[in-house]
């Protein structure tokens, strides 16, 4: 009874578009007042204590350093780079674009970032090479996804801090799901280019041109050798490490790139402020929700429910994997994560799944929800930037979510990409 109650309240409120906020907390508040003894001061009580924890500080941090590189000439230095490493090749423009995505995701830890800071130089570009716009848009988008799967990553942070496992695992589970998703993309973008007759970019660079460009984005390439080495060094923890590409990025922008200015820097930290809060306001309620399904056993049924409908480990992935995809075209990446992971990591852990690759599935299927409409929040930063329509983009987008999905199945499928790397590593 509690369950059905609790999420007809979720689902219901989540379609009348209240924020996804508001939602978490309106909907427990009510399952506790009509179905359990447990006091509404509770509710209160765990939205509060849930923040009180040093992990969720990486987030504004994180948020902050994106912004800051993004306005202070690294995301340029980095496309420059890219296009002198693969910009000869047949489609090399739309692979100068996925392949700028992958080193800002390295830096950023924000899908929509990545695509507005990428995107907001590559996608003009692509159109002036008589590139279709729609495409432009399309690609940009789908490679965006990137960034929240190549370390640093804003939803691994929270999916940690939800299921309390390792930052610093998650992080390098991350990093070869990042860079196969980017090569599969790099193949769309040859595949199409080949049948629509796209001319390279350039000619086949010599190598001072190569190491011209490795010089210049030098700066901006050790933003993620400082996070990660920091981190696996043991020299600061995730937060710190957050910290630390703020303060380099600040250094960086003004005083070696001199492209950012205190106006510019006085937006930035405004614009983090913004994201903050209402990540912060949703944080707290979901922990008061995540609380109440602990206590109502609600986690437990479902699990019970799912292994009796699917025993087989492998079909039980592949259903959750569907409900994943399909909730990620309405609801996005962090709230979702928030709500999900104290309900399915019970269950997977049931199976033999780690949690730290089962944060890497949940991460990737949420990721492909960037660029499936109806939300798809990279697909209308890319339409604010090419000015072509959703439509036009989603049709065109078609074949970089299929290879998506397939580098999904394989990341589920195959967990020595992820949790394998981790435990090498160690």
């Amino acid at each position: 009874m509690e369950a059905i109650l609790l999420f007809s309240i979720l689902l219901i409120t989540i379609m009348l578009s209240i924020p996804i906020g508001i939602t978490i907390g309106l909907s427990t508040g009510i399952a506790m007042l009509l179905t359990s003894d447990i006091p509404m001061v509770m509710l209160a009580q765990k939205s509060v204590t849930g923040l009180d924890s040093f992990p969720l500080l990486a987030i504004p941090f994180f948020v902050l350093a994106g912004a800051l590189m993004c306005n202070g000439g690294i995301s340029r230095r980095l496309v420059d780079l890219a296009e002198s490493l693969v910009g000869f090749i047949t489609g090399g423009l739309a692979m100068v674009t996925v392949l700028a995505c992958m080193f800002f995701a390295a830096i950023s830890g924000s899908g929509p970032a990545t695509v507005s800071a990428i995107g907001s130089f590559m996608i003009p570009s692509m159109k002036e090479k008589k590139y279709d716009a729609s495409f432009a848009a399309a690609i940009t988008s789908a490679a965006g996804t990137i960034g929240v799967i190549i370390p640093p990553s804003i939803p691994f942070v929270i999916y940690c801090v939800v299921a309390q496992c390792s930052i610093g695992d998650m992080f390098i589970a991350g990093i070869v799901p990042g860079i196969i998703l980017g090569l599969a993309l790099m193949f769309v973008c040859y595949i199409t280019a080949r049948k629509r007759h796209y001319v390279s970019m350039s000619e086949r660079p010599k190598f001072k041109t190569v190491a011209r460009a490795f010089k210049e984005a030098i700066w901006a390439l050790m933003v993620p050798v400082i996070i990660l080495g920091g981190i696996y060094g043991g020299i600061f923890t995730p937060t710190e490490a957050a910290v630390s590409a703020v303060v380099y990025s600040i250094l960086i922008g003004k005083f070696v790139y001199k492209e950012l200015d205190w106006n510019m820097l006085y937006k930035c930290l405004c614009q983090a402020a913004l994201i903050n809060g209402a990540t912060t306001f949703l944080i707290g309620l979901s922990m008061g929700f995540a609380s109440y399904l602990a206590m109502a056993q609600i986690p437990p049924m479902i699990a019970d429910y799912l292994m009796k409908f699917a025993h087989n480990p492998v079909l039980l992935l592949l259903l959750i994997n569907i409900f994943l995809l399909i909730l990620g075209c309405f609801v996005d990446n962090i709230a979702a994560v928030i709500i999900l992971t104290p309900i399915l990591l019970p269950v997977v852990k049931m199976i033999g799944i780690d949690p730290i690759h089962f944060g890497l599935i949940i991460t990737v299927n949420l990721a492909c929800g960037f660029v499936s409409p109806p939300y798809g929040i990279n697909l209308f930063v890319g339409a604010a930037i090419s000015g072509e329509s959703i439509e036009s983009i989603s049709k065109e987008i078609i074949p970089a979510f299929v290879a998506m999905v397939a580098c999904l199945m394989l990341f589920t499928y195959c967990p020595a990409l992820s949790i394998g790397v981790v435990n090498m590593l160690k």
